[in-house]
């Protein structure tokens, strides 16, 4: 009996204990908020300034567009929140504008819950709401933004998108016109790689190397020595550097527009389907195939000013959609 009284009370402190430790989290909540809370928009806004000024920074980004939806635009809401409360000690210093569908409203979708103000857009196809660079651009210049952040997908590799915000005065929150030209597309980002010492393994560009254009892309003329325009020439260049070798369509992706080929009979055979799987127009090249090898994706994330800093890698061999 005293064993068992004596855990009936060891169990009853842990419970006051962790009503306790609840009480005090809760209370310190509502400290948080009420210090929030008594902050105005004009003082949240001459903090945000100061943080920008201390730093070196040349524009106070306060009012941005999301031009997504769904968990991408939920998550950049979230972050950036977190991160404005745990830098400033305020978590509604920006206003967050989103483009959301009928479909999303009808969900009452949580980015929506989140957000200051929406804007509707068209439903159906993402052309018509979050790939559309023009209606983007619409939106965010009819609610006055600083700054639009595409999230991934839709129009974020866009680069019309930045270029059309450029000229509107808008920070697009993501890489240049110029960059995201060049490193999103297969050709171009390869040729990059080999201008800059990067080594490749064979394909049908190896050795090319460039000086950018003003708009900094990849001279046309350089660009089309790494293509191949025919079935012939990629089977000369499959002869070239050794099957087997890999067929790819420089605008394909998620498993379209690329064949494995070991022979020229097969090069014969899946040229026509990686025309027919890419979107009409895309460059084709020919590169050796990499066997035995892992795809590793190391992300690295840089600045305006030169900085730039590698985040982590990920094992991307194996891939399920």
């Amino acid at each position: 009996l005293a064993v068992l009284g004596a855990a009936s009370s060891a169990r009853a402190a842990r419970r006051e204990r962790r009503l306790r430790a609840k009480t005090t989290r809760a209370a310190v909540t509502m400290l948080e908020k009420d210090a929030t809370a008594m902050t105005t928009p004009g003082e949240a806004l001459k903090k945000l300034e100061q943080y920008v000024k201390e730093r070196g920074g040349s524009r106070v980004l306060k009012r941005i567009l999301i031009a997504n939806n769904g968990m991408a635009a939920t998550k950049a809401i979230l972050s950036m929140r977190q991160w404005a409360y745990l830098e400033l000690g305020l978590d509604q210093v920006f206003e967050f504008v989103v483009m959301a569908t009928r479909d999303d409203l009808d969900a009452n979708a949580e980015f929506i819950r989140l957000a200051n103000t929406f804007v509707e857009v068209p439903s159906g196809k993402n052309v018509n709401n979050y790939a559309n660079v023009d209606l983007i651009c619409e939106v965010a210049a009819a609610q006055k933004v600083d700054a639009v952040w595409p999230g991934w997908g839709h129009a974020s590799e866009n680069p019309d998108l930045p270029r059309q915000l450029k000229a509107l005065g808008i920070t697009f929150i993501g890489p240049p016109s110029p960059v995201m030209s060049v490193l999103g597309d297969k050709i171009a980002a390869n040729i990059l790689a080999q201008t800059a010492g990067v080594p490749s393994i064979p394909w049908s560009g190896d050795g090319l190397t460039a000086e950018l254009t003003e708009e900094g892309t990849i001279p046309d003329e350089t660009f089309k020595k790494g293509c191949v325009a025919t079935m012939e020439e990629a089977v000369a260049c499959a002869e070239r550097i050794g099957y087997p070798v890999m067929v790819k369509a420089s605008e394909g992706g998620g498993g379209k527009g690329i064949r494995m080929c070991a022979s020229k009979e097969e090069i014969e055979a899946n040229f026509p389907q990686v025309q027919n799987e890419a979107p009409p127009g895309s460059p084709i090249f020919v590169m050796q195939l990499c066997q035995g090898a892992r795809h590793i994706e190391v992300q690295i994330i840089g600045d305006e000013h030169g900085q730039a800093v590698a985040l982590n890698g990920r094992d991307c061999s194996t891939q399920r959609r």
